[in-house]
């Protein structure tokens, strides 16, 4: 559910959903973290840039997707963005978020990178 200023700050291309995800709060699911910026022209009409969307989806779809998340522990990840006849869409994504020990390889893995990559500049 969008507010007219949120409509048109998507069809600028003022969105990141590189921090969102899904929440199923009530049998509801919500976009948590999307930040589609202000739009310009609106003024005082404008949004909060950061708030928590409704996600309109059919009772079945909530229990047959949301749900399962849910309860095994899962993540619904937004991971795309975009209109149909009119009416903004998300695809949503199930996803098992990474353990501990994954994460520090990653960090590992990212900071070799960044130090070849300063030595590469450095020569």
């Amino acid at each position: 559910m969008l507010v007219g200023s949120e409509v048109k700050s998507l069809r600028a291309g003022n969105v990141s959903l590189s921090e969102a995800y899904g929440r199923v709060k009530n049998d509801e699911v919500w976009l948590m973290g999307c930040d589609i910026q202000e739009y310009v022209e609106a003024n005082q009409f404008n949004h909060n840039p950061r708030r928590p969307r409704k996600l309109l989806l059919h009772k079945r779809e909530i229990s047959k997707f949301a749900c399962r998340a849910f309860e095994q522990g899962l993540t619904l990840v937004p991971l795309r963005l975009y209109f149909i006849r009119g009416r903004a869409k998300v695809l949503m994504g199930i996803c098992r978020g990474r353990k501990r020990y994954d994460k520090r390889e990653a960090m590992k893995k990212a900071e070799a990178k960044r130090d070849m990559a300063r030595h590469m500049r450095r020569r």
